[in-house]
């Protein structure tokens, strides 16, 4: 892992230098799960990334995996305004849905058919191998269910069914990318040639660290929601743990609540920890929870305007959902007739 991981970031002066001589030679998928509100960790990590690559001319399609969110638990409750909100992000971020189609992964229902060929290419020890599949098994403290085990072959076909050659990853999702390389590869050995196989993009994002230390996740409820208000996220970072310590210093080790803090500040302001805390220097940890509060609130302060906006008519979200599911299923109707036509399957359609 370690190894691959350094190769790919070896590669990437040179891809950037690919991308921006002919952005148009590139298609981008990228997404999530709708399992909660979207945080500055997905803020840093993700949408900053898609904006930018939007803004250098590449073709983009975000998927919000709806279907996903129950590879792990037993409800899909509360994901219709997980979608809905997400959308709003999406918007108040920058994406352009002229230029940037966004759609929901249940909505698209030859995207989810390429699974079955797809997992004809794959091996169970491959599958059980991967280590988000091990990791959100771990997390969950459920039997492991067949979606999450296939779920990598689902991220397959969703990078494949637009025929995407890029997709943005960080360190823990390179695996995913190698294991749609290998479908893709076995099916146009099998079949014929049909599909790229995708590139992994390794962003600079850093990882972005949870109000505990912990990586930001809304499992951990440490995360800084985009949608919160000015007053709610006062809330949450005073409720941050930290210690008695007045002489505030960047030990992510020692004092990871500081850390987290620290951390979150420095990103929010353009600067770095150890200059964060050198500032607060041995006001407590008091001072450094207003500073990093003000830091957050000034940060968000415009993507809530626009957020604020948008949210005030309930049907632009909608259409801009609609829109977005109806460009994704044009091409993969298109993607899966040409599948069924290497497979020699499209008999039906004669």
């Amino acid at each position: 892992m370690t190894d691959s991981y350094t190769a790919t970031r070896a590669r990437m002066p040179e891809l950037e230098q690919r991308i921006a001589a002919d952005p148009g030679r590139f298609r981008v998928l990228t997404g999530e799960r709708p399992t909660g509100a979207l945080h500055l960790g997905h803020y840093f990590g993700t949408i900053r990334e898609r904006v930018r690559l939007q803004a250098r001319g590449v073709e983009t399609y975000v998927i919000l995996a709806d279907y996903q969110v129950i590879a792990d638990r037993d409800t899909s409750a509360n994901v219709a305004d997980n979608v809905h909100n997400a959308v709003l992000d999406y918007l108040a971020a920058g994406l352009d849905p002229d230029r940037t189609t966004i759609f929901a992964h249940s909505a698209v229902p030859a995207l989810n058919q390429l699974l079955l060929p797809f997992l004809s290419l794959v091996t169970e020890a491959e599958l059980h191998r991967n280590p988000t599949v091990k990791a959100e098994h771990a997390a969950s403290g459920r039997a492991l269910s067949g979606l999450l085990l296939t779920y990598p072959v689902h991220q397959a076909a969703d990078i494949l069914f637009c025929k995407g050659n890029l997709v943005p990853v960080g360190k823990d999702n390179l695996p995913h990318v190698e294991l749609t390389r290998a479908v893709a590869r076995r099916f146009n050995e099998r079949y014929g040639m049909t599909f790229p196989e995708p590139e992994a993009f390794v962003t600079d994002a850093p990882e972005i660290p949870g109000l505990d230390g912990r990586k930001m996740s809304k499992s951990y409820g440490n995360a800084i929601s985009l949608s919160m208000t000015e007053d709610e996220t006062a809330r949450v970072i005073r409720r941050t743990r930290t210690d008695s310590d007045r002489a505030i210093t960047y030990e992510p080790d020692r004092r990871p609540g500081v850390a987290g803090l620290l951390s979150t500040a420095a990103l929010c302001t353009g600067s770095t920890p150890e200059a964060v805390a050198a500032e607060v220097g041995d006001q407590g940890s008091g001072a450094l929870k207003q500073f990093t509060t003000d830091a957050v609130n000034a940060f968000l302060a415009e993507h809530r305007a626009r957020r604020a906006e948008l949210a005030a008519d309930r049907s632009i979200a909608a259409r801009v959902l609609r829109e977005g599911n109806r460009r994704a299923n044009v091409l993969a109707d298109t993607t899966l007739s040409e599948v069924r036509e290497r497979m020699g399957m499209a008999y039906s359609d004669q």
